[in-house]
């Protein structure tokens, strides 16, 4: 007799009946036996046990309800999260399992039984919670780190509209110094971390995305044009949606660096974009941004010009609200993403449409993100994949860097005649000369697009060997292609331009590619800790050009001008060097490729009860082709010791719970130089007058530079001493550290002994430049209520930067405007911080209105002045009642001088008396209508300032019951809102390339895009 039992199956069990069947006899599979079975038992499932409907609520003893937290049905994909408020409904069977995860908190397995109401406390994970840094080629908690290493989140990020990813930081990190060139949409940004160490190795810190080092190289083309002068490159990591970053690490010591041997001297700056985690979840942002000038220059108006005896045109115009306009911003973002213990993924959209308060002016950027992994093999082998994607349109203005009295667009705004029209009697733009561009002319009879493709990425596999040992191998990539098209219309009245119409197409191609492959090690023996990296990196970089300059056209159309260079003049050439002045077509082209090979390890030592002693010891070597045979490889080694005297008997627990002493020194190094300098290599150009083939073409080999076989890194040596406490039951909290960098064996262009194929060759200068500081940042939790909070942050910094042992001096800080040709501001000498102003001492005008100068009619140093800051500083408040919070930053930058160019060149009676329009200060002021604006302290200024950089007020909808809507939160945000400062320009945060023979300048402002204000609104929606 057969004997049968049953068993009632739930729905949610029915898939691993199909998957035990798969494994069966075919027999299963091939008849309607399976089916049906199947069909049976999932009707009787329905019948015998019905679902019932579960509601709660998820708290913490702190901040009562927990938004976000996932809850699944035990063993199977079903699942809610909570509201705003921390409630829940979910339909399950009876005899269910809940399982209850949030990020920082203990899992919870709940059965359900009969209950409808399950309400549910959440316990702190205190592992959880111990923040995680990462410092290259892996992570390590922050308790355990041993060199100077900041870590920033999303909740730390600057808010509002952010175009680049280093506006996040700025501000926020002791030691970080970050400002932007100028206020257009796209442009250019510095960062310093702990000081100016470089000349001509550049000065601005790795950055690493996804574990792909930047190559730092500009990935648009800047110019330099006929009649508008030079103008820079776009920022080249404008291509990162910052929505979809996720954590920014900061290393800013030798300890820390050391892993990035000749590529870390200038710190390094670890970008990780976001992954997906929990349920799958749908995110949508949308902000809208409304920017105005923060500060118009304070010019004569009509009235005023005419009063003081300006030349009377007739008119009432105001130029700058002419050009000037309220500049509104659109983002959207899009993502969806999921993970668990198995893998995690994540996609993402991003669009932004940002208008510059400059008219025409605007930057759009379109971006797809993805970011997964997966685990194989009993979690043996993980696979995962990055990948950022952007397209980027620029459209740029006449603004330059060098152009001289004639000016450019900002140039040709502060000096017209105020009674000047706008337009002529027959309603044509007034254009009167090349000397007095006419400002609107500029704009409407020019145009500057750039289109910019760029994708970075990697994908990567990590294999567990057995316990402890894994290996992982990355294959990365980071692949741009940029047009710059710039069309200036014959009718356009500057020199240079007028009758002539111009147009300059730049081409600029990198292709990067990047394979690393390291083993990583760890394990325990007994009292002791082991983590050991060994690896080696291949990287590298290409970089192509192809520049084309057309001129003499027969039509104004702007379009047509880009598009078609065949309607470029005729005019036959006899010689290719005539080409400029008089020429229809020029073309040239060139191409480098650097290698960088690189062996690298490390090993983490920890001793004593929770790993109370801690050594860490890095080395790494690399091989550059950037260098010659007798310095092909660089060896960059760092120790570092931490002690946490926290676990010590001698510490009372009570009063600290953390207090640590950190010591460190290495070496590492720079090679951000220009690409192939240290052997000859021959540039292929060519010469084409038109696309018809009439006249000439022409081509030739160019040397670039000659052999230099002893040619090495420059190397900063740099110790570090730390402390990082915390008292109070951890409510306050910190760290101080103390620094000090010497960067030696100088990379410099200095002039050949002719004769040589190059007037000039790179170096190594015998000298060292030197920079100490000290570090504060502090973290409070003032208030930490349930229903109220308040947390402080604040970081300071103090750096000094002094030049030692330097032979000869170099001159630096072109000066531009009528009367300057050949002037400077800055010199680089023994003695002196990098950089320092040397100026003629002003000191007033005398009876005629000449500049008197009480120390001689010759430039000189000014004990020490320089445009280099000595203290920054941030200040955060975070505040928290109910569903709202308020954020509150502010930022300072101190001990610095600024020189202006702009009122050099523009503000002074002699420009009055040709015409031009000037600031008020200058009416009256005693200066004569025929004294020469010499370079001197009359333009030079204290730059400190406190900034109200951002204030954002948000508000958590109250989202309880929806089952389409997890959360959502309305925000707006003011940028930029108020700045206290003594400097009389447009903004105290400027910076202008000024170069002269190729050295950088810093802290000189001439006609830079003026800064905005911005206050935007927007909306964040989880579903």
């Amino acid at each position: 007799m057969m004997n049968l039992s049953f068993h009632v199956l739930r729905q949610h069990e029915l898939p691993d009946l199909r998957a035990f069947c798969s494994k069966t006899k075919p027999f299963y599979l091939k008849s309607g036996i399976f089916a049906l079975l199947i069909a049976l038992l999932g009707m009787s499932g329905q019948v015998l046990a019905q679902d019932i409907n579960v509601s709660g609520k998820v708290t913490d003893a702190k901040t009562g309800g927990i938004p976000g937290v996932t809850i699944t049905v035990k063993g199977t994909t079903k699942g809610t999260n909570t509201d705003v408020e921390g409630n829940y409904q979910i339909s399950v069977p009876s005899n269910a399992t809940l399982t209850f995860s949030a990020i920082g908190y203990e899992t919870r397995d709940v059965a359900v039984g009969n209950k409808s109401v399950v309400d549910v406390v959440l316990s702190e994970d205190i592992k959880a919670l111990e923040e995680v840094v990462v410092v290259g080629y892996g992570t390590v908690k922050k308790k355990d780190a041993t060199g100077a290493v900041s870590a920033l989140g999303s909740k730390d990020f600057q808010k509002g509209i952010v175009t680049s990813p280093e506006q996040l930081m700025q501000g926020r990190v002791a030691g970080v110094q970050i400002t932007q060139s100028s206020g257009e949409p796209g442009g250019g940004i510095n960062v310093r971390i702990r000081g100016t160490s470089s000349v001509l190795g550049g000065n601005n810190p790795l950055f690493v995305i996804d574990g792909v080092p930047l190559s730092g190289d500009n990935t648009s083309s800047g110019g330099d044009n006929q009649g508008v002068g030079r103008q820079p490159a776009k920022n080249p990591l404008n291509f990162l949606n910052p929505d979809d970053i996720a954590s920014m690490d900061i290393l800013k010591d030798a300890s820390a660096t050391a892993i990035y041997g000749s590529r870390g001297a200038n710190g390094v700056v670890i970008i990780t974009t976001k992954r997906g985690k929990g349920k799958g979840t749908l995110d949508y942002g949308y902000s809208l941004g409304f920017s105005k000038i923060t500060k118009k220059y304070d010019l004569l108006n009509a009235a005023e010009y005419r009063a003081a005896g300006g030349q009377d045109q007739g008119a009432n115009t105001d130029w700058q609200d002419q050009l000037f306009r309220t500049a509104l911003t659109h983002q959207h973002n899009l993502s969806y993403g999921a993970g668990d213990a198995s893998g995690n993924y994540r996609f993402s959209l991003g669009y932004m449409d940002q208008d510059g308060i400059v008219k025409t002016s605007n930057v759009k950027r379109y971006s797809v993100g993805f970011a997964g992994t997966k685990k194989f093999i009993n979690d043996k082998l993980t696979i995962g994949s990055n990948l950022n994607f952007a397209n980027t349109l620029d459209t740029g203005v006449p603004i330059s860097e060098n152009i001289g009295f004639e000016g450019d667009l900002m140039g040709s705004i502060l000096k017209a005649n105020p009674t000047r029209p706008v337009y002529a009697a027959d309603g044509s733009l007034n254009q009167i000369s090349t000397t007095e561009p006419n400002p609107v002319a500029f704009i409407n009879l020019s145009q500057d697009k750039s289109n910019t493709l760029r994708a970075l990425g990697n994908i990567n596999a990590e294999l567990e060997i057995f316990k402890g040992l894994k290996f992982k191998t990355v294959l990365g990539f980071d692949k741009s292609l940029s047009t710059r098209k710039q069309a200036y219309s014959r009718d356009l009245v500057v020199s240079g331009i007028q009758n002539i119409g111009r147009v300059y197409i730049r081409d600029v191609e990198a292709n990067n590619q990047l394979w690393e492959n390291y083993f990583t090690y760890d394990k325990e023996f007994g009292g002791v800790s082991l983590n050991a990296l060994l690896g080696y990196s291949y990287q590298s970089f290409e970089q192509g050009s192809k520049n084309v300059a057309a001129a003499n056209f027969r039509t104004n159309n702007l379009d047509l001008m880009v598009n078609n260079l065949g309607i470029a003049g005729t005019t036959e050439i006899k010689d290719a060097t005539a080409l400029k002045s008089v020429g229809s077509v020029v073309q040239n082209s060139s191409y480098t490729k650097d290698e960088l090979q690189s062996y690298f390890g490390r090993v983490n030592l920890g001793f004593g009860n929770n790993s109370k002693y801690l050594f860490t010891g890095t080395l790494r070597v690399d091989g550059s082709s950037k260098f010659g045979g007798n310095n092909k490889y660089g060896y960059f080694p760092s120790g570092a010791f931490k002690w946490k005297l926290v676990e010590e008997e001698f510490i009372s627990k009570t009063a600290f719970t953390d207090l640590a002493i950190r010591v460190g020194y290495g070496v590492t190094g720079n090679q951000a130089i220009p690409h192939n300098v240290y052997d000859r290599r021959d540039r292929y150009s060519d010469y084409v007058i038109n696309q018809n083939g009439d006249g000439i073409t022409g081509g030739g080999l160019n040397a670039v530079a000659f052999n230099n076989p002893d040619l090495k890194w420059e190397s900063t040596a740099a110790f570090n001493l730390g402390i990082d406490f915390s008292v109070l039951k951890g409510r306050l909290g910190g760290s101080i550290d103390l620094y000090q960098k010497n960067t030696k064996d100088l990379l410099f262009k200095v002039v050949a002994a002719q004769p040589a194929p190059n007037p000039f060759v790179y170096r190594n200068l015998d000298t060292d430049i030197q920079n100490r500081g000290i570090e504060l940042s502090l973290n409070a939790a003032v208030i930490d209520g349930k229903q109220f909070s308040w947390e402080v942050l604040l970081n300071a910094s103090y750096n000094k930067n002094l030049v030692k042992n330097l032979i000869g001096t170099y001159d630096t800080g072109e000066i531009n405007g009528q009367g300057l040709s050949g002037a400077f501001a800055q010199r680089l000498s023994e003695g002196q911080p990098l950089f320092a102003y040397f100026l003629r001492q002003f000191g007033g005008f005398d009876e005629n209105g000449n500049s008197i100068y009480p120390n001689g009619d010759f430039q000189q140093f000014l004990g020490g002045k320089s445009p280099l800051p000595k203290v920054t500083a941030g200040l955060t408040n975070n505040l928290r009642y109910g569903n709202f919070d308020l954020n509150l930053f502010f930022n300072g930058v101190f001990g610095h001088y600024i020189y202006s160019n702009t009122a050099n060149a523009f503000f002074t009676q002699g420009s009055f008396a040709n015409g031009r329009n000037v600031t008020k200060d200058v009416v009256g002021n005693g200066e004569g209508a025929l004294n020469a604006p010499d370079v001197s302290t009359r333009f030079l200024q204290k730059g400190d300032f406190v900034r109200l950089q951002n204030l954002t007020l948000g508000y958590r909808l109250p989202i309880k019951s929806s089952k389409v809507i997890s959360s959502a939160r309305v925000f707006v945000t003011g940028q930029n809102l108020l700045t206290f400062t003594k400097y009389d320009g447009q903004d105290p945060e400027v910076s202008t390339n000024k170069s002269l023979n190729d050295i950088p300048s810093f802290g000189i402002d001439y006609t830079a895009y003026p800064r905005a204000r911005t206050w935007t609104v927007g909306v964040n929606v989880s579903f």
